[in-house]
């Protein structure tokens, strides 16, 4: 990934500041369609906890980030909860979890990367397990605020994750502008 964004307390603080007033809540209600309560679910990009909090209410949820500001935070405001200190790609954990998700985290990752993510989930899952992923829409790649973006359309999302995983659902939804996002929903294939 590039840039440092995440990683001053700063740019963490302009983030939260921007971040206030969204969050997954109608992601993890689409989720929960397909991932039973109580079940594990690790989340992505923690950053300031928003879905996390959500997850919390309906699963045993184990936070994380690749940003040590955003941990501290976490760790400080949720004591007696688990907040590892994970890399999207490489997803270094002998822990294994009923549910991945994540909410416009891996757009953050090369397509090379991207694909190493993908398998590294499938190896972590239960078997039956469920991923749940956000991601922005579109074509190409930026780096914006100094952080790589990697944009997707639904046919390329499908085709990366539907080596490992039944795809459940694919649809776009609204955050800033119609259609400007993709929700992908899928079950590790055995």
């Amino acid at each position: 990934m590039e840039g440092e964004y995440y990683k001053t307390k700063e740019s963490v603080q302009e983030y939260i500041q921007a971040a206030k007033g969204f969050d997954g809540k109608e992601l993890i209600e689409k989720l929960a369609k397909f991932l039973p309560k109580d079940t594990t679910v690790l989340e992505l990009g923690s950053g300031p906890g928003s879905d996390w909090a959500i997850l919390d209410k309906s699963y045993q949820v184990t936070g994380s980030d690749n940003s040590s500001e955003f941990l501290r935070l976490l760790r400080s405001k949720n004591p007696n909860h688990e907040f590892l200190e994970l890399d999207a790609t490489t997803i270094v954990t002998d822990k294994r979890f009923d549910g991945i998700y994540s909410n416009k985290v891996l757009h953050h990752l090369t397509d090379v990367e991207l694909q190493r993510s993908i398998q590294r989930q499938h190896e972590i899952l239960s078997s039956g397990g469920v991923i749940c992923h956000s991601f922005w829409k579109g074509e190409g790649s930026e780096v914006f605020n100094g952080l790589f973006v990697n944009y997707h359309e639904e046919e390329e999302i499908r085709a990366f994750f539907g080596r490992q995983f039944e795809v459940l659902l694919v649809e776009n939804y609204e955050e800033f502008e119609p259609g400007d996002s993709v929700l992908l929903i899928g079950k590790r294939i055995a």
